[in-house]
């Protein structure tokens, strides 16, 4: 999805004096006719490539923290010695020879990307579910050096679930973009992947599982990221009403959005809601009803929530917020105040619920959720669990979370695949999201399932802002639009769990 960069700044290739960088700053330049970002930490000079792997962000414009540099797009990392990434980034970025001498600095040629050494693990892994958490698990592994047998169910293969509802459904992103790697890819890493497959039963004491083909599969070790389906309302006509959680779903509502035509979205969700814009940009008439007074103010709070509204209605999208669906008809939606609404398309975006019913069957602990460990291992020898069925110990809260998030699944995939391999790390990453809105970015880093006060600084109208969501006057989460270096600071001080550094960011 990246695209070539213009090359700006200093011809690296031709030296540089050593002076112009400054400790932990990104300088970009280019090399060889390629964009690339030096880094000095300390008495260390790194040069790496300078486009982020995931949509191609700009990576100089990031920050460098803990030895990687972070995109400030979506928040990817990279090893600034090796060009290791943590999702969402995809692939390493290059890494390029660096020479200092006399007070100067030059970069050489790209390096090769170092082969893992063979990582010791168990006999075999099966992967159930082929969404964020389990392809960023299958790609890990091999990228940690595992030789073993993979093997990857899932009901579709991997794709980038974000994009369905945003430039996909919007008609700006060709098909090809969506899939996360093509079948040659799972062939050269040696992945089998079975697709259009479901996991049916696990048995826990022979470690096997069982497939909707009858077939059944060993495993040394499991990772269950079985992911969530989209809610229906129980309201008659809801079957005339599309869902939207995978490609197919994707395509099928993008077939049906005839320019001219009049949508329905019920439920002013982040999914309901980038649907709309994606639908507006097809130039459908569409109207969004949902029982709350004001769109997403549960996770982002009043102040966002009117923004939101008004920006969907600038584009021209019309809210009927309070109200709930009762009837669903061929030609038209029926409210509980009895107004009707004419709709040759509806939408249905009123959430997700995890699909736990095997981690049950299996004999998991579960709390609304299947319950892991700092090391995302579940009660059961053997099994973990990542995405959105997991319930995780969070550091900064002291408890237990659960987070619907497409980076929080990949990471823990990422997570989950290291610890099969036996790192002892635990499982620190702060949760991150974006949302987009027409040409709006919302970025959320943190978690707040509730708070006491919310501070705003600068302008939400401007577009312009950073949002501190504190519950007994400690940060839970911050939301920002086009602050995205501020963000990335953000995730960091709270990674770090250094409240100085994030109160100080605050007051900047």
């Amino acid at each position: 999805m990246s695209t070539p960069q213009e090359l700006k700044g200093p011809d690296f290739g031709a030296g540089l004096d050593a002076g112009q960088l400054r400790d932990g700053e990104p300088l970009l330049g280019h090399a060889a006719g390629e964009p690339v970002v030096l880094v000095r930490r300390g008495s260390e000079i790194c040069a790496v490539g300078a486009v982020c792997s995931h949509y191609g962000g700009p990576l100089a414009e990031g920050i460098v923290e803990g030895g990687t540099i972070r995109c400030p797009w979506h928040h990817a990392r990279y090893d600034l010695r090796t060009g290791a990434p943590e999702r969402p980034g995809r692939d390493a970025i290059a890494c390029y020879r660096v020479e200092q001498q006399g007070g100067r600095v030059r970069v050489g040629e790209r390096l090769a990307i170092a082969q893992p050494r063979s990582a010791a693990g168990p006999q075999s892994v099966v992967i159930v579910g082929a969404g964020a958490a389990g392809n960023a698990c299958a790609e890990e592994l091999r990228r940690q050096g595992y030789e073993k047998a993979i093997t990857m169910v899932g009901a579709e293969a991997p794709v980038d679930r974000p994009n369905l509802s945003k430039d996909y459904l919007a008609g700006t992103a060709p098909e090809e973009w969506v899939p996360l790697r093509g079948r040659d890819f799972y062939s050269a890493q040696r992945i089998d992947l079975v697709d259009q497959v479901e996991v049916t039963a696990i048995d826990v004491g022979r470690r096997e599982v069982r497939l909707s083909t009858g077939r059944t599969l060993g495993y040394g070790a499991l990772l269950l990221s079985t992911g969530a389906d989209a809610i229906r309302l129980p309201i008659p006509g809801a079957e005339r009403a599309l869902t939207l959680r995978s490609f197919a779903d994707s395509k099928a509502l993008a077939a049906r959005a005839v320019a001219g035509k009049r949508a329905v979205m019920i439920g002013a969700s982040f999914i309901g809601l980038e649907v709309a814009a994606s639908l507006r940009a097809r130039n459908l008439d569409v109207s969004v009803v949902a029982p709350e007074s004001r769109p997403l103010e549960r996770v982002l709070g009043p102040e966002l929530g009117d923004f939101v509204r008004a920006v969907h209605e600038e584009h021209g999208v019309r809210f009927h917020l309070g109200r709930k669906p009762v009837r669903i008809d061929a030609g038209s939606v029926t409210l509980d105040d009895g107004t009707s609404i004419p709709a040759e398309l509806v939408v249905m975006g009123v959430g997700v619920r995890p699909r736990l019913q095997i981690a049950e069957l299996a004999g998991l602990r579960m709390d609304r959720g299947v319950v892991v460990d700092a090391s995302l291992r579940t009660s059961v020898e053997g099994i973990w669990a990542a995405g959105d069925i997991a319930r995780f110990p969070d550091a900064r809260s002291s408890g237990s979370i659960r987070v619907e998030h497409w980076v929080v699944a990949e990471r823990q995939g990422q997570h989950a695949a290291r610890a099969m391999l036996g790192a002892r790390e635990p499982y620190r990453a702060v949760p991150f999201f974006w949302s987009q809105h027409y040409d709006v970015p919302i970025a959320y880093v943190g978690h707040a399932e509730g708070w006491d006060s919310i501070e705003v600084k600068g302008n939400i109208a401007g577009r312009d802002c950073i949002v501190a969501y504190r519950q007994a006057g400690r940060v839970q989460a911050v939301a920002s639009i086009y602050r995205d270096r501020e963000s990335l600071l953000v995730e960091a001080a709270m990674e770090r769990g250094d409240e100085a550094a994030l109160e100080a960011i605050l007051r900047a």
